[in-house]
Order: structure tokens, then C-alpha cells, then sequence
């Protein structure tokens, strides 16, 4: 059965991008960089429409970029039911089923990997029906409180996280690879709490 991925950078307080910010937050790290080229093993990119529109429109600026050039010989699916198909980025297959149930058939007769290019809609829907077996982010350290766009976890279920895999890149992004588990409530025995400090202690 393949494995799925969903694969996010955030910020420190959880937020996928941010008004006014460049790419990964400016932040220029070769060690990360040298890693995420490591990643490019074979797997099928699972996306929405918004993220299709934007990462096919900087695969067209950047023409021959070794990254992009890696990305756009990968099987992508895009799931819309408003793109043309087939869209112009090569590579790519529309998918007008719901994510769940395309994603649900492929584990059943398919060996490929999957995972999630940015989609947080997708992810969050993948996530919630119990279907993704890797959550990994890597967290920028920045705090966007002010220009922070796209809240990562906001509508997701109690989920238990078993950390698989972490790092530290040399300019402070941390690396969090988890293994995932939905929860129906809280842990046996709840989860135990600081209290807040009486007035005059």
C-alpha cells in the first residue's frame, strides 16, 4: 500500500505564507536546500487548483531551474473542477473526484508514494479521513502575526503526533516528520495542566 505525505512549511505560529514575504521567508540556506533536493524521489505531487496556478506559473519563470525541472518531470494530480484538462503544465492529470476517494482507490492498487505540494484544503480533508501516514513541516523561525496569510491547523481534528525524524537547518528551520493518529478526545487520563497562579502568589 503507498504511503501519503502531506509535506508543509509554515511559520513558528503556523501559518503557510505570509503578505509582503518572499519564498520560504527570504530565508536562503543551502543545507535546506541541499535536503530538499534529496527528497525528489519518485512519488506522485497530489495539489489543488491554487497551488497549481501558482507553481506552474513560477515553473514558467524560472524555465530550466534544476528544482522546478525535477517537479515538472513528476506525475502531479490536480484535484478541480474548474481547470481545463488537460492543464498546460507537463506531467499533470486533472482529477474531478473528490480527493478522498481518489486517494483512498490509489492505496488499494497502487505502489506509488504520494504526497501533498502546499493544498492545504487537500491536506486537511486527507488528514481528517485517516488516510495520511507522514506529516511532515518544516518550521521557519518567524513569528507573522501581523502579515501571516493561511492558518495551517485551523479545522483539523485532535491528532496524536509520533515524531519520526527532525533536524535543525543551519539558518534555524527545524525539521518535524511525524506519524500521525486521530483522536476521538483527549489522551486516557486527560492532559494535565499548569494552573493559573493565584492573585498575590
Amino acid at each position: 500500500m503507498p504511503s501519503l505525505m502531506i509535506d508543509l512549511i509554515i511559520s513558528l505560529d503556523g501559518y503557510a505564507a505570509a503578505e509582503g514575504w518572499p519564498g520560504l521567508w527570504g530565508v536562503e540556506s543551502p543545507e535546506y536546500l541541499a535536503w530538499l533536493d534529496e527528497q525528489q524521489e519518485e512519488h506522485t505531487v497530489l495539489m489543488g487548483a491554487t497551488t497549481y496556478r501558482l507553481m506552474s506559473g513560477f515553473a514558467e519563470q524560472v524555465g530550466d531551474d534544476p528544482g522546478f525541472a525535477q517537479l515538472a518531470a513528476m506525475p502531479k494530480v490536480v484535484f478541480s473542477s474548474t481547470l481545463d484538462d488537460p492543464p498546460g503544465w507537463a506531467n499533470t492529470v486533472v482529477v474531478r473526484d473528490d480527493p478522498v476517494d481518489w486517494v483512498r482507490s490509489q492505496k488499494e492498487s497502487v505502489e506509488r508514494p504520494m504526497r501533498t505540494l502546499g493544498s492545504l484544503s487537500v491536506g486537511r480533508a486527507l488528514l481528517v479521513a485517516g488516510l495520511v501516514d507522514r506529516y511532515r513541516l518544516v518550521v521557519f523561525p518567524f513569528i507573522t502575526g501581523a502579515t501571516g496569510q493561511e492558518r495551517v491547523f485551523d479545522g483539523l481534528p485532535d491528532v496524536a503526533l509520533e515524531l519520526v525524524e527532525s533536524r535543525t537547518f543551519d539558518k534555524g528551520m527545524q525539521l518535524l516528520d511525524y506519524r500521525p493518529t486521530l483522536l476521538d478526545g483527549p489522551p486516557a487520563g486527560g492532559i494535565v495542566t499548569r494552573p493559573d497562579p493565584q492573585p498575590g502568589s
